[in-house]
């Protein structure tokens, strides 16, 4: 069979049965010979550069000896099968091409500057100083504190799960920042 020869539907998919099954490279060889400049002309015709189009061909057909157990010929044809896979390479590189490189450099993947150690030695004081402040508040206060700043939750939220008038709440907490601020030494 030359390369203008072009073998019945059937005998293609004959031909990747026998891959699949036998790893026949013979076969094979049909197989590239029929598909290999026909798969490259289908994806110069889409706007693929020759030497591209050569490169993915191969690609194809050996996507073709590798995944030939995948075929079912009564699902679809050998070329329909054949140039999916063609076109499916394709679209990966054009994918691939679309794709930004990663740029180290990039400020999203530099990490932040550690702290220095006297900032850390710092911060850690001041985190010592309002644990203590905050042990010196009356329960309520403290809970109310809790609830408010480390639970986040709204005042009115507060005061209907604590069962309190919104005042209530509001006045416990402005007295408790006001002991707070006094013991951490930031009262203006």
């Amino acid at each position: 069979m030359t390369k203008t020869d072009s073998p019945p539907p059937a005998r293609l998919n004959d031909l990747v049965v026998l891959i699949a099954q036998s790893r026949d490279a013979r076969a094979f060889e049909l197989l590239f010979g029929h598909f290999a400049p026909r798969i490259k002309g289908y994806l110069i015709r889409l706007g693929t550069s020759g030497a591209v189009a050569e490169d993915l061909a191969q690609e194809t057909m050996l996507a073709v000896w590798r995944k030939a157990a995948l075929f079912d010929p009564a699902r679809a044809s050998a070329s329909t099968w054949i140039f999916t896979v063609a076109r499916n390479l394709r679209i990966d590189l054009l994918r691939h091409e679309r794709r930004p490189d990663f740029d180290p450099n990039d400020p999203a993947f530099v990490p932040g500057q550690e702290p220095a150690a006297d900032a850390l030695m710092m911060r850690d004081d001041e985190d010592a100083n309002l644990r203590i402040a905050l042990a010196k508040l009356s329960p309520e206060q403290a809970e109310i504190v809790q609830m408010s700043f480390f639970a986040d939750k709204p005042h009115s939220a507060i005061a209907a799960e604590l069962g309190l008038p919104l005042g209530t709440v509001k006045s416990r907490l402005r007295l408790a920042m006001v002991r707070i601020r006094a013991a951490l030494g930031t009262l203006p």
